[in-house]
């Protein structure tokens, strides 16, 4: 597998510079979990239950929930329909030990391209000021705030990524 990964370019219009970061922070944690075994994208490292195999599904599930189901309106595709959330409110962390590296990079790939566009469809209707189609926790949301939030989610879980690779293998500079 190929992960290709570009720095954001340090002058750009606003849309460009939100997707450069967003681009930039799902190649990382791509990056961040390749060449592992499977063992070691399941191992946890107490007291915390995060895994890089978890994250991966975790990052594909928010993709679908900010892009596909708040912005662009649309019900949940699998696997996100037909999980049971109240029994397992962290199903798709913990769900992530029983798919393949393969499985797990191929569902956020395919999570960030729907990703993209339902962002390049929102972005052909208006700007960054734009309200999703669902609220989110009971409030209307921007575009841009989705945007945001996307990059402050990646970041964060790259930090945690970045953690748990030096833990697994002592890999500093992925």
């Amino acid at each position: 597998m190929t992960i290709e990964r570009s720095r954001p370019r340090p002058s750009n219009d606003e849309v460009s510079m939100l997707r450069d970061f967003l681009d930039y922070f799902r190649a990382t944690i791509r990056l961040l979990a390749s060449g592992l075994t499977e063992e070691q994208l399941r191992r946890t490292l107490p007291p915390s239950t995060i895994t890089l195999g978890g994250m991966l599904k975790h990052l594909a599930y928010v993709e679908d929930w900010w892009f596909a189901h708040n912005l662009a309106g649309r019900d949940a595709g699998e696997p996100w329909a037909s999980v049971d959330w109240d029994a397992d409110a962290d199903w798709d962390w913990h769900s992530a030990v029983d798919d393949t590296h393969a499985e797990l990079d191929a569902l956020l790939v395919a999570a960030i391209a729907e990703s993209d566009r339902c962002l390049d469809e929102a972005l052909a209707r208006g700007d960054l000021d734009q309200l999703a189609a669902r609220h989110a926790h009971g409030r209307p949301v921007s575009l841009r705030w989705i945007l945001v939030h996307m990059v402050e989610e990646y970041a964060r879980h790259a930090g945690h990524a970045d953690l748990v690779r030096e833990s697994l293998d002592g890999a500093t500079n992925v």
